[in-house]
């Protein structure tokens, strides 16, 4: 891959939202690079989260680019609500989006930076036509809706056959991991291919959030 960066991206599902503001100010300290902001409908996923206000007040305490996974059955409603909040990068669902390409387009036409998402038990196959045209794939490593679940370790595989695809077709993309990412599997998730990292638990889970920043970094030099 050309882009050789590694991006941690804390993610506020696990944050205390109480005191949100301070806990994004802290990870930022430890060196984060973007803010993950997780959003579901409870419809496409088993759960409901945050939506446009709340990446509006996020917006005012970070200058960190705010990578937006909309986790939705009917994401191209909600594109321009996201943008207008403050979203520098809009991730969707390859399930979710019935006219993938057009929803990519749009999310570009707005300013954003595009992404998709696969599920676990999606293949890597189903990337082949739209890989060319986004800045990023998010490889999620749990079954979305919950923070906190178990990483699915079959996904290591899928995230270099990600990797070789990209390789040819579209070698300037982030691959992001989001699931169970932490200190003992980081290094590897880098060996596969991926070079932006999801974490909550990992992160936000810690009484040093700075730290565990910090943490993820090391663990990938050691």
């Amino acid at each position: 891959m050309k882009n050789s960066e590694i991006i941690i991206v804390p993610s506020i599902l696990s944050a205390d939202f109480a005191d949100l503001g301070t806990q994004i100010k802290l990870a930022e300290k430890g060196g984060a690079d973007w803010i993950h902001v997780d959003v579901m409908d409870g419809n496409f996923v088993p759960n409901i989260s945050i939506g446009p206000p709340v990446v509006k007040s996020i917006r005012r305490v970070t200058k960190l680019p705010l990578d937006t996974h909309l986790m939705v059955a009917d994401a191209d409603s909600y594109l321009e609500a996201f943008k207008e909040a403050g979203s520098n990068r809009l991730t969707v669902h390859v399930e979710a989006c019935k006219h993938l390409n057009r929803t990519v387009e749009r999310i570009k036409e707005l300013g954003m930076s595009a992404g998709v998402t696969l599920n676990p038990a999606t293949p890597a196959e189903s990337l082949k036509e739209i890989l060319s045209y986004v800045d990023l794939v998010l490889v999620m490593t749990v079954n979305p809706g919950f923070g906190g679940q178990k990483f699915i370790k079959s996904m290591v595989h899928k995230i270099r056959e990600i990797h070789d695809m990209a390789a040819s077709l579209n070698p300037d993309i982030y691959i992001e991991v989001d699931g169970g990412v932490d200190e003992t599997n980081i290094a590897s998730l880098v060996k596969a291919g991926a070079n932006a990292f999801v974490a909550g638990n990992a992160i936000f889970g810690k009484k040093d959030i700075a730290g565990a920043v910090k943490g993820l970094r090391r663990a990938i030099k050691n």
